[in-house]
């Protein structure tokens, strides 16, 4: 078994949330402007480049290696899961809509369009369904049918 990841992505904010939250760099600078125009400048770009670095840096990651789908902090193994399904468009909004099941897991980040449905096959798992958002859902898909046959592959 290789630890080395067979897919990974970071679900980062779209360019327009990016943009929203870099407007809180001219609203701290006018708050500190009374005290010094200079300073209140420097403060302003130093806050909306953190929060900048927040949104990117905590965004959650989805990652299929070492036969395990990890999504955001949970982690699962391939073994335990069905075949995965993705959806994008008007598909993936009907499944994250009215055709989400209240049961599942899910990952879904907005502004991502894609979508990957992966049932759980554990009856010991309350859970009946995984259900992530991906910018290559095709890929992700892909990944985890990668890793199940590599899962029941034998070593030579």
């Amino acid at each position: 078994m290789t630890s080395t990841p067979t897919y990974r992505e970071r679900l980062t904010p779209s360019l327009w949330i990016l943009l929203s939250a870099a407007v809180v760099a001219p609203m701290v600078a006018l708050v500190f402007v009374r005290v010094e125009p200079t300073m209140a400048l420097a403060i302003g770009a130093v806050v909306g480049f953190a929060i900048i670095c927040a949104l990117i840096a905590l965004s959650p990651r989805i990652e299929v290696s070492g036969g395990e789908l990890r999504a955001g902090r949970a982690h699962i193994p391939v073994d335990l899961l069905g075949t995965p399904t993705h959806a994008v468009n008007d598909e993936a909004r009907a499944a994250r809509g009215q055709g989400l099941d209240a049961r599942a897991w899910h990952l879904i980040r907005g502004g991502i369009d894609g979508i990957v449905t992966v049932p759980v096959n554990d009856p010991a798992d309350p859970t009946p369904v995984w259900v992530v958002s991906s910018r290559t859902p095709d890929r992700l898909a892909a990944a985890i049918v990668a890793a199940q046959v590599t899962q029941h592959t034998p070593d030579r």
